[in-house]
């Protein structure tokens, strides 16, 4: 598809508070009063028209507060190049299948000293980014879809994404069967990435980061739904920050304070298709929207239907009404239970048979339990809910598999304790027996020597030489930890590691 992009720059950017340059995703406070846009626009402009093109709402899906045309932000410094910021969206139900209309996020950079020129994608998945499908994939190339540009002098830009309206080929989402979609901007190349960003983050002056909400446009309200993708430091935590996909809940010390400041504009595609409408009080109303027809509580007949049809059809049966003041239920028929504001159950079931608010167990993916958590509660944190009146007393959670690495090469997925019998080495949660850079090894189980400075496979008398020579400095090889001074807790590591 062809593009169309535009590029505006700003001053008016200055640093509030700062933050050592040594830690990764060091935050940088930064105050931006006239965000620019950067526009990148696919498509055709004299196509004969995209799918639902211009007739559907379009509604508006973000995690932050923060004002998208200028305001106070977050600047991820350390932010990595191939790391991905990415959020998370679960749409009420009908609204799949879904048009991507546009996408913006804030990039900033900070008392920058010259022209930074960033290289970076943007990606879209059907589901969440560690476990749907990637759809779409646009990467700057600084002819058709420009570079993040930011000129000397502290200053940021909204980089928004989007698809020519006329155009026959749409960013067009289906449901997954979680009701979610995920958006996300990946750093490709950094301005000036020059030393290993885990102990060195790229330098603030002269590079592009993606920013997060400060606390005062109401700091991180959904952990569950921002996420990042950290590159592998060979570190375990907190000497690093965990590798891969993260939701900002489980990405522990690293994790940002606030929302990415991103946001996403879609519509319905399937908004403009009408039908028959049967309301809960009996009534039945024709031309209305399934979207609509569901928000009302209706029974939608299908497209084209109209009242009086067969297909639309209005329940008369009593369904269990529930009422959260008491907890109780009363068999009432729909409209009636809506009356009273009652929280109905489905069709066909009996009080006896359902139960109204439940509460339970909730087992989590690293094999904690949690009590007292609702069906709700479980799926916003991504854990598994045990059933009614479960506890942790008496549930079993599975515990998290990981690779379990052999000496000869081998590896299969087992718990710790089952790696542990076996006599071999396990790699931890979430790792795999993947061999994704195809040199014949699993990736998960080549681990690195930590305190081998020299790179001679040895923690050995030179590696204690390089340490004690650069005591004091901030050294990025000597300063193991990367807490930014060669000091007791390197020397420590050397000496706890010595293998000669």
């Amino acid at each position: 598809m062809n593009m169309r992009a535009f590029l505006g720059l700003c001053a008016g950017l200055f640093v509030v508070v700062g933050a050592a340059e040594a830690q990764r995703l060091s935050p940088v406070v930064v105050n931006d009063r006239d965000v620019p846009r950067l526009e990148a626009r696919f498509g055709n402009a004299g196509g004969s028209g995209g799918l639902a093109s211009g007739s559907c709402e379009t509604q508006t899906s973000t995690h932050t507060d923060a004002s998208f045309d200028g305001g106070v932000y977050v600047v991820q410094a350390g932010f990595a190049e191939q790391e991905i910021a990415a959020v998370s969206y679960t749409l009420p139900p009908g609204s799949f299948p879904i048009k991507l209309e546009r996408a913006e996020m804030i990039f900033a950079t900070s008392q920058s000293n010259q022209l930074t020129e960033t290289e970076w994608s943007f990606l879209v998945w059907e589901g969440t980014p560690s476990e749907g499908e990637l759809m779409y994939v646009y990467s700057s190339d600084g002819k058709l879809l420009p570079h993040i540009r930011l000129e000397a002098g502290t200053s940021g830009v909204n980089v928004q994404v989007s698809v020519d309206p006329n155009d026959a080929d749409q960013m067009i989402l289906n449901d997954d069967g979680t009701r979610t979609f995920s958006i996300g901007y990946r750093i490709d190349e950094h301005h000036s990435q020059t030393q290993n960003p885990c102990f060195v983050a790229p330098p603030t002056c002269c590079n592009a980061f993606p920013t997060t909400d400060s606390t005062a446009s109401g700091g991180l309200a959904e952990p569950t739904q921002n996420w990042i993708y950290a590159i592998d430091c060979g570190l375990p935590p907190p000497l690093a920050c965990r590798a891969g996909w993260s939701r900002f809940s489980e990405f522990g010390i690293c994790s940002p304070s606030g929302d990415w400041v991103m946001r996403a504009l879609w519509s319905s595609v399937n908004c403009n298709v009408v039908g028959a409408c049967c309301l809960a009080n009996g009534s039945c109303a024709d031309d209305v929207t399934e979207v609509d027809c569901k928000a009302i509580a209706g029974a939608w007949g299908g497209d084209g239907s109209i009242c009086g049809d067969s297909s639309c059809e209005t329940p008369t049966d009593d369904v269990p009404c529930c009422f959260e003041a008491t907890g109780g239920c009363v068999p009432l028929s729909l409209a009636d239970c809506l009356g009273v504001d009652g929280v109905p159950g489905p069709e066909g079931v009996s009080c006896a048979e359902h139960i109204c608010f439940p509460e339970g167990a909730v087992c989590m993916p690293d094999g904690s339990c949690l009590d007292g958590l609702t069906p709700e509660d479980a799926a916003a944190m991504g854990g598994m809910f045990m059933g009614d009146g479960t506890t942790c007393a008496g549930t079993t959670c599975p515990e998290p598999e990981g690779a379990c690495c052999f000496a000869n090469g081998a590896c299969i997925l087992l718990t710790e304790a089952e790696c542990a019998v076996t006599g071999a080495d396990w790699a931890g949660m979430d790792t795999t027996c993947a061999d994704g850079d195809g040199d014949g090894d699993v990736d998960d189980c080549v681990l690195d020597l930590i305190g081998d400075l020299n790179g001679d496979g040895q923690i050995n008398g030179a590696d204690l030489t390089i340490v004690l020579g650069e005591w004091g400095t901030d050294d990025p090889i000597a300063d193991i930890d990367g807490s930014g001074t060669v000091d007791g807790a390197d020397l420590t590591i050397i000496l706890g590691g010595w293998t000669f």
